[in-house]
């Protein structure tokens, strides 16, 4: 990671600060990014040579790598794109959004084929089966919360402690039914992100850039699907979600009325603007996931 940080320096590629955002950030402008590459190449790297030693290189497993890697190199292209043109918007809308389509299709193919359930857990009741239209619900589920954690992803260390309580929480679900692919899959990500918030942490040295936070919540939702706990991860992943709702509350509020509810979203700057520093926000909302997410465990396991 120094060596990259360096390299990212002497290249004069770092993060273009978006000017709507709050004016001290304006100061982390330059600071590299595209720093999800090596937690996700470390992620790839180990789970490969490990999965083979012990024999649980299946598809399961592969395919949670897959897109793990597809969402990277979606994040990686738009990061690039930023950094090339010296600006804060990468891909247009829609070529992100399609790229992520197709991955998460891609996801559903594999899932049909190994013979997963079509069906929604429902706690504290039968499944609910809806057949083909799952896919529809995997296709979004993936979209959805790869775009989540994204959004999220705008304090120094904030998504890199977050990601590590929320794998953190699906390996633990994943070892208690036996799915060590998916339970070695997240505590490998739990590994890469604790290297990573060394140089990740307030004064962030590196970001994760899209190519992380879009790979992070792309496979955060795939390793939900794969327990069979689905509708979990709005609960493991609650942080993840009121970031995504406070910005769906202030557009519709602002187009419907002309007045914003918040100071500005995602919340986690609302809360800047009040005048929490950054540490203070970042302290608060790991230790909400990390309650949620233990409660989560409690109930499932």
């Amino acid at each position: 990671m120094p060596s990259l940080i360096k390299y990212f320096r002497s290249k004069h590629e770092g993060q273009m600060i978006r000017e709507e955002g709050p004016t001290w950030h304006e100061k982390k402008s330059g600071t590299p990014t595209m720093g999800g590459i090596l937690f996700i190449i470390a992620t790839v790297l180990t789970d490969l040579i490990f999965g083979w030693i012990q024999h649980i290189l299946n598809p399961t497993l592969l395919i949670l790598l897959f897109v793990l890697i597809a969402y990277g190199l979606i994040g990686m292209w738009d990061d690039s794109i930023k950094l090339f043109k010296r600006q804060n918007e990468g891909l247009k809308a829609w070529q992100k959004f399609l790229g992520q389509i197709v991955a998460a299709i891609v996801f559903s193919l594999v899932y049909l084929h190994e013979g997963f359930p079509m069906a929604f857990k429902i706690p504290f009741a039968h499944d609910l089966s809806v057949s083909y239209w799952y896919i529809l619900f995997i296709v979004f589920w993936l979209v959805g919360f790869s775009n989540a954690v994204n959004l999220t992803d705008g304090l120094d260390g904030l998504v890199a402690g977050l990601g590590i309580i929320s794998f953190g929480a699906y390996g633990i679900i994943a070892l208690y039914q036996h799915q060590m692919q998916v339970a070695v899959f997240c505590f490998t990500i739990v590994g890469g992100l604790l290297g990573f918030f060394i140089f990740n942490h307030k004064p962030a040295k590196i970001f994760m850039g899209d190519m992380g936070s879009l790979a992070l919540g792309a496979a955060l939702a795939c390793v939900s699907i794969l327990v069979h706990h689905e509708f979990s991860l709005l609960i493991i992943g609650i942080i993840y979600v009121g970031e995504t709702a406070s910005v769906m509350i202030q557009v519709a509020s602002f187009k419907l009325t002309g007045k914003r509810v918040f100071k500005m979203t995602p919340i986690h700057h609302h809360f800047e603007m009040l005048g929490w520093n950054e540490w203070k926000i970042d302290i608060v909302f790991w230790s909400i996931a990390l309650i949620a997410a233990a409660a989560s465990i409690i109930t499932i396991v």
